[in-house]
């Protein structure tokens, strides 16, 4: 099993090499690529991206020069990646990589599809507002 890891970016050069570890410490012998997708940011995550991929073979690099967007350094990332298994993950560290072997278990245990989700966020009220509303009217709409 190919495992590619897509990680979009925006100013996050303070959680880069920490994620970049992580990855790598809970996959071991397992095969994987990291994709980072720079989408255009104004701090030194291009650099400390660049020097990851200078230390780590598992690195590769897209680089947006203006910001994009998640969605669409999703979509850059996914018409890239070749792998039989992708893994999404935020840069900020929100996403646990010690959650990696939970979710790569039930994968071998056959299913074709595992998702986590945040029980505790740690965004900012003005991120989790919007969310809540969204989470709230799909609720009501779909059950």
């Amino acid at each position: 099993m190919q495992i590619v890891f897509v990680i979009p970016v925006y100013n996050e050069q303070d959680t880069l090499e920490a994620l970049a570890k992580g990855i790598t410490d809970h996959m071991g012998a397992r095969p994987h690529r990291i994709l980072f997708v720079d989408d255009g940011s104004t701090d030194a995550s291009y650099e400390t991206l660049l020097r990851l991929r200078e230390q780590l073979s598992t690195v590769d690099l897209i680089k947006f020069h203006g910001n994009a967007g998640k969605t669409k350094a999703l979509v850059a990332a996914f018409s890239r990646a070749e792998g039989s298994v992708i893994v999404t993950m935020d840069a900020d560290l929100q996403d646990d990589p010690a959650e990696i072997t939970t979710l790569l278990e039930k994968l071998e245990e056959g299913y074709d599809m595992a998702c986590g989700w945040k029980i505790v966020r740690r965004d900012p009220w003005h991120k989790r507002l919007p969310s809540r509303v969204y989470n709230a009217v799909i609720s009501l709409a779909f059950g």
